[in-house]
């Protein structure tokens, strides 16, 4: 399991130094209609003939990288960054340590 913080101080490309980031989990947008490739695979599924192009079956990942997005506090700026894979990832405050040990 992967905590992550919700903010991050890191290098900003516009602004030329270092500053507060807020991050959040990139999610994939609604995929539309009107993509050439859907419009293509669409075109060939019509009518009679059955399937027409391969459907992949042999799965061997079982995790994803998990897509950041990080936005400067100053100038707003979006970039993406990758992490490693990992099977439950958690976007998290960061806790403070307790001083007490547990036994």
């Amino acid at each position: 399991m992967v905590n992550y913080p919700k903010t991050k101080n890191t290098f900003c490309v516009q602004c030329h130094q270092h500053k507060v980031h807020k991050v959040v989990q990139y999610k994939t947008g609604k995929a539309t209609l009107y993509a050439q490739g859907k419009r293509r695979y669409d075109s060939k599924q019509k009518g009679y003939g059955g399937q027409t192009k391969p459907v992949f079956h042999k799965k061997a990942k079982t995790t994803k990288k998990i897509s950041l997005k990080l936005q400067c506090s100053k100038c707003k700026r979006i970039q993406q960054i990758a992490i490693k894979r990992c099977k439950h990832f958690e976007l998290a405050d960061r806790k403070p340590k307790s001083k007490e040990p547990n036994w």
